[in-house]
């Protein structure tokens, strides 16, 4: 559990009210099913907003892989050293916006937050998470890969969103992370351990090493949320350990680096 567990544990309450109120658990547990498959084997319809085009598609995402990613990104962030002070998290493919919230409460510094997506529920829901764990945040609805985004003291965070593109945007998306930090933004990456859902990550690692960042691959044991687990049950799913991968940049430093 996060440190600050009363306000997870309110946040995932509030979760379940709101999304299992017009749902049976039992349509949001077939709806997961759903889900899974079309994360491990239809993965070209992802980036055209396969993952959302239903409502218990959505309560799904924001019940069960919401608290995933972001108990999975706070163990990250803690155990990554010497973090840079970060006056703005970008929060690219934001998301129901588990992962910037996660990352924004265990930093020293809280951070702002802009949350960017381009799916119109998506920006509601993390607006909703950002408000509930109390953090400055502005929303932006767009392409997050061609976005204009800060440098300057910046958290350049994209979680579990390199994998949904196709792979003309996730070769721009890396270029223009490795050309942010070059400006001073630090990048922190996070994606599925699986290597068939991540075939191009050696060549992201190979390229953040070069330029003196860290791979790592994380497995860590973790008590699971009561919804979290009856969601895994009920889908056939098993979590009895979180995984994950990140890619950790720290931003250079140059003499005047323009936002």
């Amino acid at each position: 559990m996060p440190e600050a567990a009363a306000p997870f544990d309110r946040w995932l309450a509030a979760l379940e009210t709101r999304h299992l109120g017009t749902l049976r658990f039992t349509e949001v547990s077939r709806a997961l099913r759903a889900l899974s498959s079309a994360y491990v084997e239809r993965r070209n319809r992802l980036g055209h907003g396969a993952a959302l085009d239903g409502g218990g598609k959505r309560a799904a995402f924001a019940l069960f892989y919401g608290p995933l990613h972001f108990l999975t990104a706070a163990h990250i962030v803690r155990q990554l050293p010497d973090l840079p002070r970060a006056d703005t998290l970008v929060d690219l493919g934001c998301g129901t916006g588990a992962v910037g919230a996660a990352l924004a409460t265990t930093l020293t510094h809280v951070p702002r937050v802009v949350g960017i997506d381009r799916h119109q529920w998506a920006i509601a829901e993390a607006a909703q998470t950002y408000e509930h764990f109390r953090l400055r945040a502005q929303m932006r609805r767009e392409d997050a890969v061609r976005a204009a985004w800060p440098t300057r003291r910046t958290l350049l965070v994209a979680g579990w969103f390199a994998n949904e593109l196709d792979d003309d945007l996730r070769a721009r998306l890396l270029d223009r992370l490795l050309r942010a930090q070059q400006h001073g933004a630090s990048v922190l990456v996070i994606e599925p351990i699986s290597r068939r859902l991540t075939p191009w990550w050696d060549g992201w690692a190979d390229a953040v090493r070069q330029r003196r960042g860290r791979a790592d691959e994380w497995r860590f044991d973790v008590e699971l949320p009561e919804i979290v687990r009856r969601l895994d049950r009920a889908a056939g799913l098993s979590h009895a350990e979180l995984t994950a991968r990140s890619l950790w940049l720290p931003g250079s430093r140059p003499e005047a680096a323009p936002d």
